[in-house]
């Protein structure tokens, strides 16, 4: 919690590493003629948000991969726009078979293991690399394995990204300036904790009651990452950003255990390879329009404040990790760890 964290631009590449586990995982994927007996498989992908967001990104491009590497087999059908409900409504449709699978927000996910919260504690990562290297990594892996003790299957860190703070009342720099202002948080305790520290309203709801509460003034502002900002048109109803990327908020590709176990091993390669990729390419895409994104808010008359005070957020928050610290076992110690051993390589 001692780091100061500037802002910075969004890198235009994955990690590396990253890309080095896709192309392992496409490697070792089953071949489209392994699919010559398979019974054809309808899969149906739900997410929350709209066409232009890096959700639907990554949903399309893992059904071109998932189609193509079983030659029309398993053809994946996609849900956008909260169709099948919201993002809660999905994850217990995904548990009991009624929706197969989605790319889902990880603070709602956190509600049903408790553990995958602890990458969205205020300031743990400095970068979009340093979130990679853990979500990848050992520890990622781990915490979507447990996600089987819901009769859930995770099988790749997509992203929401780093969330910023819009409102409709004020500029916001330091901490002070967000005291008694209703902001939007995701259904998730360490959101709600995190901006009560910083002097807010904090009001937990769905993205989907959330655009309805911007729009007739029930709630002051909301916070989210720059494409959900573009994508979403904000600025018609928020006036002023900060760029504070207090979290990085992963998304992640689920499948209902009933659904995943149904697929034959050979398609069950292949949907965990695709989801990877698919995974990496929205993170692409995300850093590559952001800037693009910035502009055109600004464009359309939104104040955007670029250098707020984060060392005092920092310091504001420092009590979520007092109370969260310890729930989430050995997690927070270890992911601290491994980015210590990062910055020294």
């Amino acid at each position: 919690m001692t780091r100061h964290i500037a802002p910075r631009p969004l890198a235009l590449t994955t990690l590396a590493a990253g890309i080095a586990l896709s192309t392992a995982l496409a490697t070792s994927a089953a071949q489209a003629n392994d699919f010559a007996d398979m019974d054809p498989v309808k899969l149906r992908l739900a997410h929350v948000v709209n066409e232009q967001d890096g959700f639907h990104i990554a949903a399309t491009k893992f059904e071109e991969l998932v189609e193509t590497r079983t030659d029309g087999k398993v053809d994946v059908e996609i849900f956008p726009n909260a169709t099948l409900g919201d993002e809660r409504t999905l994850l217990e449709g995904m548990q009991i078979g009624t929706v197969d699978m989605g790319v889902i927000t990880n603070g709602p996910v956190a509600n049903f293991v408790e553990p995958m919260a602890v990458f969205e504690l205020p300031f743990l990562f400095a970068s979009p690399e340093e979130a990679y290297s853990v979500l990848d990594g050992p520890i990622g892996q781990e915490l979507l394995d447990r996600l089987a003790d819901v009769n859930l299957k995770g099988l790749a860190y997509a992203e929401r990204g780093f969330r910023n703070l819009t409102n409709s009342e004020r500029p916001v720099a330091s901490p002070e300036d967000i005291d008694g202002l209703r902001i939007r948080v995701m259904e998730n305790p360490v959101y709600v904790d995190t901006f009560r520290e910083l002097g807010a309203n904090a009001v937990p709801m769905a993205w989907t009651e959330a655009l309805t509460a911007m729009q007739q003034g029930t709630i002051d502002g909301q916070e989210n990452p720059i494409n959900v900002i573009h994508s979403f048109k904000l600025n018609e109803t928020q006036d002023y950003m900060t760029l504070s990327r207090h979290t990085y908020a992963p998304a992640i590709f689920v499948m209902g255990m009933p659904s995943w176990q149904k697929l034959p091993e050979a398609a069950q390669e292949v949907v965990e390879a695709a989801a990877q990729e698919a995974a990496e390419y929205e993170r692409e895409q995300n850093a590559a329009m952001a800037e693009q994104q910035l502009a055109e808010l600004k464009e359309a008359g939104m104040q955007i404040e670029e250098s707020p005070d984060i060392a005092a957020f920092q310091d504001a928050v420092a009590p979520v990790y007092e109370t969260y610290g310890e729930q989430f076992g050995d997690y927070l110690p270890r992911i601290q760890d491994a980015l210590k051993a990062g910055e020294s390589k």
